[in-house]
């Protein structure tokens, strides 16, 4: 591996990024309850791969606040003391959790929910860090020696405008070897604002990835996944780790869960797609 991802992008080698889930309490305000022992060692195993993935994107919920009490602040601090386990670059999702909790809610100026606490501090504390001020952007990361480009996408459903739609399509619009989108509801969580408007924008041009998180478990259903087990309380049979997403050598992406506690992969999620999406081998 060579090369390295700022804040606004940059040239690799070759394609290698983890992916970190949902990490919040298990319930409103029980900032002491936070899963500050799992998302450290989340990101220490993250930090200590070799070679080290050159980012990492989140799929959204770092918190579980009242908007109209203090805590916010103090469970994303601590998501981010976290973080600083990783040397390199994290791009987060908006989750549910930055706008109200609520899925169907709507954050950001001139939306139904407004800017509540919860959204500040992420577009300040998360957000801010990596130059970025609306709550969805676009990372470009390119091959060292000009063979291939990708566009990391990350759509932000609860912050759903008419700005944010035709800021997707021109983004999605603009041809690279491979597009990798992050938002935090999978399609089947259709109540929140963005998700089928951006799914219809979404399957008009092509699609390596797509990046979800919201249930608390991991799964993929052709080129789209869910890793949403980044410590918040645990749906089904699943374990805490997070995803790594490799690009081979011939060009395909294989894509990888990884247990926090063995660092082992699970074979039964394994999978490898073509940078257009297509389920290979």
């Amino acid at each position: 591996m060579t090369g390295s991802v700022a804040a606004t992008g940059g040239s690799v080698s070759r394609l290698y990024f983890a992916i970190v889930g949902d990490t919040r309490p298990p319930n409103v305000d029980q900032t002491a309850e936070y899963p500050t022992a799992i998302i450290d060692a989340i990101f220490s195993d993250v930090t200590g791969l070799s070679p080290q993935p050159s980012f990492i994107v989140g799929t959204g919920d770092y918190q579980y606040a009242s908007t109209t009490g203090t805590e916010s602040s103090p469970q994303i601090a601590l998501y981010m003391q976290a973080r600083a386990k990783f040397p390199g670059q994290v791009f987060p999702a908006m989750g549910n959790h930055e706008c109200t909790g609520y899925t169907d809610s709507n954050c950001g100026s001139g939306n139904p929910d407004g800017v509540t606490p919860n959204y500040s501090n992420f577009l300040s504390m998360m957000l801010g860090p990596i130059q970025q001020t609306n709550p969805y952007y676009a990372i470009k990361v390119a091959a060292s020696d000009g063979s291939w480009t990708s566009k990391i996408v990350i759509v932000a459903a609860n912050a759903w405008d008419s700005g944010q739609s035709s800021w997707l399509a021109t983004t999605l619009a603009e041809a690279t070897t491979y597009t990798f989108v992050v938002r935090h509801e999978a399609s089947e969580a259709n109540t929140a604002p963005g998700v089928t408007p951006s799914d219809a924008i979404i399957a008009q041009y092509p699609l390596t990835l797509e990046i979800c998180g919201h249930t608390h478990d991991y799964s993929h259903s052709g080129n789209k996944i869910v890793i949403g087990n980044g410590g918040a309380p645990l749906s089904g049979g699943a374990d805490y780790g997070f995803g790594l997403v490799q690009q081979r050598s011939d060009g395909a992406i294989v894509v990888d869960e990884i247990d926090y506690t063995t660092g082992a992969p699970d074979p039964s999620f394994h999978f490898v797609v073509t940078p257009t999406g297509t389920l290979t081998q």
